[in-house]
């Protein structure tokens, strides 16, 4: 077991090699050029946020028709409808309306006025840079990812006031949400990889720990907010050995946009991290985990054959579970079987090499059992 200065020096160095890696991401030319296109949209008030929403719930970045062809060389398709946000009239005023605006400024605001703004959705043309293009969500399954899943889930579950729940969302992209006003975490059903939903896990927990109602940072803009939640999910995950930069740096760095905001973020999150990372320990010594979390390789062999019995007897219970049901009704029980399935085909995989190699290494410290085996052939091939 390590000390507590090993631990927490362990804990300090995942958070100094977040910053880094993410800072690097930053640095690089693509990143720059999304920042750019980004910076060509304009900030909108809440008011005209709840507006757009409204009238299209899936839009992602608006802007005016002109401002599509100039800034974005990109045209609105023909017969898409607008959608209105509120625009301020702006005029010079009158002594009368410096007075009862009480202000000294030659122009300002006399009212408002609807004008019309497209989706980028309703657009066609040159591509924007986009944060997919730093976000992959093809994260590699891990062995026994699983089971700590269900057990961080059971954990939080049984030991906290927050509720987890899995649910199929409406939009099959969200992974998942915390919503302060239950209480509740909840996990997208249909995501069928392992490791994005423990990620995810991680990331919705750390909203409800510093973003619930009544939490410190809970007046934080969304986009701190996010940098915050998803450097605890990489940190976390960092911790297991798992491995979702291709996730979690462009996620951080796509929100927060700016160093400053990923710096204060990330040294804002040191308590929780530390937190999570003390509970997962728990959980994974629990399952007997912290070693059976590597790769097939790097286990040992009583630690590969305990593996080994464990996927076979999951896979005996989900095939018990889902008999004389429908594909329908068992689609998500049978793709986690078939999981199983390729972590046993990559357990007994290694367990055959490791057997082919102590015969080899026994034969060639014991040349007589060799020679015994050629004799037996030789006796075999001449008896045909």
């Amino acid at each position: 077991m390590p000390t507590k200065e090993e631990a927490e020096a362990w804990k300090k160095q995942l958070l100094d090699d977040a910053e880094k890696n993410i800072m690097a991401l930053t640095d690089s030319d693509k990143f720059k050029d999304y920042l750019a296109v980004m910076g060509k949209f304009h900030s909108y008030s809440a008011r005209n946020i709840s507006l757009i929403f409204s009238q299209n719930p899936n839009a992602s970045r608006v802007a005016g028709f002109k401002q599509w062809q100039n800034d974005f060389n990109r045209q609105v398709n023909k017969g898409a409808k607008s959608i209105r946000i509120a625009a301020p009239i702006i005029k010079k005023l009158t002594e009368e309306q410096k007075k009862r605006l009480n202000t000294t400024q030659d122009k300002g605001i006399v009212g408002y006025r609807f004008i019309p703004v497209f989706d980028v959705s309703q657009t066609n043309g040159q591509e924007l840079a986009s944060s997919r293009d730093f976000v992959a969500d093809n994260l590699k399954e891990t062995v026994n990812v699983e089971h700590l899943y269900k057990e961080l889930k059971q954990h939080i579950n049984d030991n906290t006031d927050i509720s987890v729940v899995e649910k199929e969302l409406e939009d099959s992209n969200v992974k998942g949400y915390y919503r302060p006003s239950a209480n509740e975490i909840a996990i997208n059903s249909s995501e069928q990889n392992t490791t994005l939903k423990l990620k995810t896990l991680y990331h919705e927990y750390a909203h409800s720990q510093l973003h619930a109602i009544g939490a410190e940072y809970q007046q934080l803009p969304r986009p701190h907010k996010e940098a915050q939640a998803e450097s605890v999910a990489y940190i976390a995950m960092k911790n297991l050995g798992i491995d979702t930069d291709t996730y979690s740096l462009g996620y951080v760095a796509t929100w927060a946009q700016n160093k400053e905001t990923i710096h204060k973020a990330l040294s804002e999150i040191q308590n929780i991290s530390g937190r999570v990372i003390e509970m997962t320990d728990v959980l994974t010594n629990k399952l007997g985990l912290q070693e059976e979390l590597k790769s097939p390789e790097k286990m040992t062999t009583q630690q590969l054959n305990s593996q080994f019995s464990n996927i076979k007897k999951e896979i005996v219970r989900i095939d018990t579970e889902i008999a004389g049901k429908s594909e329908k009704e068992t689609s998500l029980k049978r793709t986690e079987r078939a999981k199983l399935i390729d972590n046993l085909g990559n357990l007994s995989k290694e367990m055959h090499k490791r057997t082919q190699n102590e015969l080899k290494s026994y034969a060639s410290d014991n040349p007589e059992v060799k020679s015994e085996k050629k004799q037996e052939q030789k006796q075999i091939m001449t008896h045909n």
